[in-house]
């Protein structure tokens, strides 16, 4: 789908890709033209061929009025794992043409790399959480360009911690400068502005979690360190934990393992790593570091693993663990246990 227009083929008997997408019928190219990105073309352009179809989308931005309307008719709809579509059928050159007979060849031999396809549900909600979190990183770059000017101009520290509205009061009149103190006050003031966006936010986020899973909110909150914005986005990205048939798929998928390339018995090194969700990598990486306040069982055992392997690989075999646990708690849906998290294999 480029350009507000949708490529449609018909290659192979019952298939249909859309990327682009293709009909093919016998082997032979029944259907390949551009169609308007609305219902009513696609349907119209599909309606021959609809006893026996199937609809693939490379999964891009686009796609989700595609699987709606597919979920709506009743139509099998399959999504296009990107990352690993580029790297099957990368070639010489490139264009919708060429891609969506591609898909549709892959689709038909099964070899498409399939990626999962989110639940209209959840969706909108998954996406508002993400820009939340867009948003506050958006506010952590205010409070970095305040310290990094107080720094700049080598003036004392701050003596608490302006991340909180109560501790701004007099921020402005530490720079002596009349330019510099108006370009903190125009980052206090999107401070302010930030706070209370993000404050409306969450509170509509929590309240929808809470109907659509609560129980599994409160199962993810069971993990130290997990609090109320870690656990929104484990739920909302994990979404059902049965879609992953074993714990290494799942670690896997939350890109807490790292993916060795070998051959003829020699290792060449890692590659792909951001082959998997990257919110997950985040929410893990944090529950690593939160596990570790107040929690001197675990403080002892990341001495161990920081003796071993050094401090930035024991952050990782932390989260790791996370990820592996968090995996069992969904699966057998009981909360957070120290006593199994630490004990031996």
């Amino acid at each position: 789908m480029i350009k507000g227009n949708l490529r449609l083929l018909l290659p192979y008997e019952g298939t249909i890709t859309a990327k682009s997408g293709i009909f093919l019928k016998a082997a032979n190219t029944v259907f390949h033209n551009n169609r308007k990105t609305s219902p009513e073309a696609f349907l119209q352009a599909i309606a021959p061929y609809r006893d026996d179809i199937v609809v693939a989308a490379e999964c891009m931005f686009v796609w989700y009025w595609l699987a709606d309307v597919c979920a709506q008719e009743s139509i099998p709809f399959v999504l296009g794992h990107a990352l690993y579509m580029k790297a099957i059928h990368g070639g010489k050159s490139k264009n919708d043409k060429i891609d969506s007979h591609k898909i549709a060849t892959l689709l038909r031999g099964g070899t498409l790399p399939i990626a999962y396809v989110y639940p209209r549900e959840m969706r909108a909600t998954r996406d508002l959480l993400r820009r939340r979190n867009y948003l506050m990183r958006k506010r952590a770059e205010l409070l970095a360009h305040i310290q990094n000017t107080n720094s700049q101009y080598n003036l004392p520290e701050f003596k608490k911690k302006i991340a909180y509205k109560a501790n701004r009061q007099g921020v402005t009149d530490h720079f002596p400068d009349p330019a510099v103190q108006k370009s903190i006050e125009t980052d206090l003031h999107l401070l302010d502005f930030y706070d209370r966006l993000l404050n409306d936010l969450e509170l509509s986020i929590v309240q929808t979690a809470k109907k659509h899973d609560a129980h599994m909110w409160y199962l993810l909150r069971s993990v130290p360190g997990v609090g109320k914005i870690l656990a929104l986005i484990l739920l909302y990205e994990i979404h059902d934990i049965h879609r992953f048939p074993r714990v290494q798929d799942f670690v896997s998928y939350s890109r807490l393992v790292k993916c060795p390339r070998e051959s003829a018995g020699k290792k060449a090194g890692t590659k792909n790593s951001k082959i998997g969700n990257v919110h997950l990598k985040w929410a893990f990486s944090e529950a690593a570091c939160l596990f570790l306040r107040g929690n001197e069982r675990a403080q002892q055992y990341h001495d161990r693993l920081v003796n071993k392997h050094g401090k930035g690989k024991a952050l990782s075999i932390l989260a790791h663990k996370l990820g592996r646990a968090v995996y069992f708690m969904l699966k057998r849906k009981e909360p957070f246990n120290m006593e199994t998290f630490f004990a031996q294999p």
